[in-house]
């Protein structure tokens, strides 16, 4: 039996879930017979997508939180546990960018991408925490990172790599805290993809300036981009594998800037 069939009939949770990778998630997810809590902070998106994967047989609940609050995590692992869907898998997906560097963002913008992308990964994690660690069976938790993880911060998008370096590093302290409960992690690092984060400000909550749209002429560049499918199906391949690191790249010089973040790092060394 795959590791992913271990999970049939089961619960997973994804944050970020209506639309991007999380939607590729879900369905994915639900194709393999997983029932799917659909998290994300606009209501209509997250019910419209839950009502669109209900044809593959599997229950796809939607459920309407911000992860960058806390309490609104506490609260809804409480509600998805009243229910009695505590998730086995749980992929914390939900983020942000903004096109700008990091010492050129406003306030706003550094508290909203770190918000979502950074502290929303650790209340999603510490919001279910108990529930993996008393669950039974196969569990496992995935953190949708980026290929920006895994080199070195370049161009206008400082500061959505520097939090996604962050997140990375989420995904490891998790790695290390719950292998003794035995529960697989997976980083997962997609490249570019043909996802709506280039317009995530549209959902924007008023605590970090509220819903802006980008011009349509911004997601160019993410529109001729691959579908977000493949890479989930790399995401998935390393839930059967038990975890660890899943990389889909989608820009030919990737692994060349990693192993050039690498070799730097270890030049950092003392010689022995």
């Amino acid at each position: 039996m795959s590791a992913l069939a271990a999970y049939r009939g089961r619960w997973a949770l994804v944050t970020g879930g209506a639309d991007g990778i999380g939607r590729a998630l879900c369905a994915a997810l639900a194709a393999r017979g997983v029932n799917v809590t659909l998290v994300d902070i606009r209501s209509d998106p997250a019910q419209e997508t839950a009502a669109a994967l209900q044809s593959t047989g599997a229950a796809v609940v939607p459920e309407t939180a911000d992860v960058s609050d806390r309490d609104a995590m506490i609260a809804l692992a409480a509600r998805v546990r009243d229910r009695g869907h505590a998730p086995a898998l749980l992929w914390i997906n939900a983020g942000v960018a903004a096109g700008v560097g990091l010492c050129e963002a406003r306030q706003r913008a550094v508290e909203w991408v770190f918000g979502v992308n950074v502290l929303g990964a650790i209340w999603t994690a510490q919001a279910f925490a108990q529930d993996l660690r008393d669950g039974r069976g196969a569990r496992h938790i995935g953190v949708t990172c980026s290929t920006a993880s895994l080199t070195e911060p370049e161009g206008p998008l400082t500061l959505y790599q520097t939090s996604k370096i962050a997140a990375a590093g989420v995904a490891d302290a998790l790695r290390a805290e719950f292998a003794p409960y035995g529960v697989g992690v997976t980083s997962f690092c997609p490249g570019l993809l043909n996802t709506m984060i280039w317009d995530a400000a549209r959902a924007r909550p008023e605590c970090f300036g509220g819903p802006r749209h980008q011009a349509h002429e911004t997601g160019v560049r993410w529109r001729a981009a691959e579908s977000p499918d493949a890479a989930v199906a790399v995401a998935l391949a390393a839930v059967e594998r038990g975890g660890g690191y899943a990389v889909a790249p989608t820009a030919a010089d990737t692994l060349q800037r990693f192993d050039a973040r690498v070799a730097a790092q270890r030049a950092g060394f003392p010689e022995a």
